[in-house]
């Protein structure tokens, strides 16, 4: 995944940026009412990740446990350690249960994502779930971002914070990808949403991807600016993911369109993740959730950064 630089003036206008809610999201003891959403995830059957993943890279720091149906993933000073999904997909709806590493975490980052960078290396889709670390373990900053058609040079980051410990037990982290929007969710409220809409058409993530989850050393960038790298006096540090659900359209490379399957095998899938009710556009409960979620958790968008895009972006003049 491509990071860019940012300069040190950068950071001094985020701070002067960040939404005045930040007081009231950074306090993990508080108690929310949470939004009442339909809970996509009760829709799909869980995969046995030794079965749907092979290694992308740590080999030695990958572990699964209870028959495959979850994984530990680690870093240390050796290294990271990563997994890719067996298939690749064209669309559909993707989650795990995630427990982040506790503890000091700076410069650690945990990644559930798509991406097709192997297939398309210059004009490769992406669609980022990351998890930022912290010099206070508890506060893990969660980015979402995307990339289509190999437009890198702008990062379309939106950073929060959780309203919850994501180092004291699994939650969920779902992409609901399809040719109408890509929606981000965490235990099933919604984020972000993305719509495949006016200029956002052009730079939509649009080609068959594989699914991702890894732990890696993004020391250079992922704590304040790189300032807070990682430090191996703490390792090792430990990701879980469990609970894992791919379901969509396989992609079939002998063919010239997907094939809409589950589980891998051929055949229509019983609930079509593609173009079904629930996935094609946000209820209005979604939406109150969305809002509820961005009003008080959001504390960076790329569309209110004008000092890293003097011009923004033309989908934020949109808004």
């Amino acid at each position: 995944m491509k990071k860019m630089p940012l300069m040190k003036e950068h950071f001094m206008l985020v701070g002067i940026l960040i939404f005045c809610t930040i007081e009231d999201a950074r306090s993990l003891d508080g108690h929310y009412t949470l939004p009442n959403v339909t809970h996509l995830t009760d829709l799909f059957h869980h995969q046995t990740l030794n079965q749907a993943f092979l290694t992308s890279f740590g080999s030695s720091n990958i572990h699964f446990g209870n028959n495959g149906s979850n994984v530990q993933l680690t870093l240390n000073k050796t290294s990271g350690s990563g997994l890719i999904s067996l298939n690749k997909y064209n669309y559909g709806f993707f989650s795990s249960a995630i427990k982040l590493p506790p503890g000091y975490s700076s410069g650690v980052v945990v990644a559930f994502y798509m991406s097709n960078a192997d297939l398309f290396p210059h004009n490769h889709d992406e669609i980022d779930f990351e998890f930022l670390g912290h010099e206070n373990g508890k506060q893990w900053i969660l980015q979402t971002n995307i990339y289509g058609n190999g437009k890198t040079n702008i990062g379309r980051e939106e950073k929060f914070r959780l309203w919850f410990d994501p180092t004291e037990e699994f939650h969920q982290y779902s992409i609901i990808w399809n040719s109408h929007h890509i929606v981000f969710l965490v235990d099933n409220i919604p984020v972000r949403e993305v719509e495949n809409i006016g200029v956002m058409s052009a730079v939509y993530p649009s080609k068959p991807m594989s699914v991702y989850a890894t732990i890696w050393d993004g020391s250079e960038w992922a704590t304040n600016g790189g300032k807070n790298p990682v430090n191996y006096k703490y390792e090792p540090f430990v990701a879980s993911f469990g609970e894992m659900e791919m379901e969509g359209c396989v992609w079939i490379s002998a063919r010239s369109v997907p094939s809409c399957s589950k589980g891998g095998q051929e055949g229509p899938s019983t609930v079509d993740p593609v173009e079904g009710e629930d996935f094609v556009k946000l209820s209005q409960q979604q939406k109150m959730g969305m809002d509820w979620a961005r009003n008080k958790f959001m504390i960076y968008s790329y569309c209110k950064d004008p000092g890293r895009f003097p011009v923004l972006p033309p989908e934020c003049r949109m808004r």
